[in-house]
């Protein structure tokens, strides 16, 4: 079996091609690109349990490319200690658990708000009037955009997205031009954002940001605009796709969404299910820092590696029956959200909104089936998720 996660079929289902890896080839060179996709859990963990020896640093390049709208500033995401390190710690004191805590009552707000808006229609689009809305409007208010700007930032949102999950193909000039376009905007704002938290602290993230200090070391502009970057992509397309994933997991599954129904308390497991089962982010690069033997093969120094979660989170050697979807299934270990020093920033932040979302549409909404059978996947070799998710309220007899 070939491997190419570009390759339209296994974006649509990689599944089966990851049990074929695993079994056949666990450390498999993808041609013609180079870089080599490492399948079977035990190695993916070991990756990413030793940033010494596998490193992030080309992975906002791979990401984003020309686009990246802070090119110059190292970035969460793709740097390593001690750069990496520092900025964790500075992150941390202004990205607290409590928080994130406290905006629970807000979260369950603006679900109620966007559920009003679907139950007088006979059907709705869950990716479109929820899944997509809910977490961009947590992210603006958590950066303090001022709700005038909701639109620009939505915008902004979409374009950085669209050019993640272009990154194994070419965009054509219009799309790179309109994605040119939204970075400067984008840009502009935040830089202008910065500026003025610095002059008339608020309270929200920026500030945050801006006040944060350790050792007599602060983040600087460039750092918070990074930051910025990485929580618009990250904290919107993650929870989207989880809470969309969710539902197709149960639709697909109707015994296990009879479970939840009868059983509230089940909701965070079947959140932690879905991100083992059907992995938003499905894949990540490192890069080789030697050489190192994974899977019986000798990998050279600078060697880009293809770390395919979605796949590890279905290895038989960790999860027994992993193509099962269980809802009451010990998920520990799962990797939905990496692991080590880049275990996602916004994990709690995607855990606490699915469960509001899911609790909402599974407990204060009438019940409710798929309206079509074939589903539109986004367009990516990245993430995994619907693009559209319709939705009719079943007739009551």
């Amino acid at each position: 079996m070939d491997y190419n996660p570009f390759a339209p079929a296994v974006k649509e289902n990689p599944y089966p091609y990851y049990a074929y890896l695993r079994c056949h080839a666990p450390a498999y060179r993808v041609e013609p690109f180079g870089f080599w996709a490492i399948s079977r859990y035990e190695d993916v963990d070991y990756v990413v349990r030793n940033p010494q020896l596998f490193s992030s640093a080309a992975l906002m390049t791979v990401m984003l490319g020309d686009l990246n709208p802070v090119p110059e500033a190292p970035s969460l995401i793709s740097s390593d200690p001690p750069v990496h390190t520092r900025l964790r710690k500075l992150v941390n004191r202004a990205f607290t658990p409590r928080l994130i805590s406290a905006l629970e009552p807000r979260l369950r707000a603006i679900t109620s708000q966007l559920i009003r808006r679907v139950t007088s229609e006979g059907e709705f689009d869950l990716i479109a009037d929820l899944a997509i809305p809910l977490p961009v409007i947590v992210i603006a208010e958590m950066l303090g955009v001022e709700p005038e700007r909701r639109g620009d930032f939505k915008r902004w949102s979409d374009d950085l997205v669209y050019a993640v999950n272009s990154a194994s193909g070419v965009l054509a000039e219009e799309d790179r031009a309109r994605i040119r376009q939204s970075t400067t905007e984008f840009r502009t704002y935040f830089q202008n954002t910065i500026a003025a938290r610095r002059r008339e602290p608020k309270e929200d993230l920026i500030t945050g940001l801006v006040r944060a200090e350790e050792e007599q070391q602060a983040l600087t502009s460039d750092e918070i605009l990074g930051l910025t970057t990485l929580l618009l992509i990250a904290g919107n397309e993650t929870t989207t796709n989880l809470i969309g994933n969710a539902i197709l997991a149960l639709l697909d599954h109707p015994t296990e969404l009879a479970k939840v129904r009868a059983d509230s308390s089940l909701v965070p497991n079947l959140v932690e299910e879905t991100l083992r089962y059907d992995t938003p982010v499905q894949n990540i690069f490192r890069q080789t820092t030697g050489d190192v033997e994974m899977a019986g093969t000798t990998i050279p120094a600078g060697t880009p590696l293809l770390l395919l979660y979605g796949s590890a989170n279905r290895d038989e050697r960790k999860f027994p029956d992993p193509d099962r979807f269980d809802v009451t299934r010990d998920i520990q270990g799962h990797l939905g959200f990496g692991y080590g020093i880049h275990y996602c920033l916004g994990a709690q932040l995607a855990r606490l909104e699915a469960k509001v979302v899911l609790e909402a549409l599974l407990f204060h909404l009438p019940p409710w089936s798929r309206k079509e059978d074939c589903i539109q996947r986004v367009d990516s070799f990245l993430v995994r998720g619907a693009k559209t998710l319709p939705l009719v309220f079943n007739a009551v007899s």
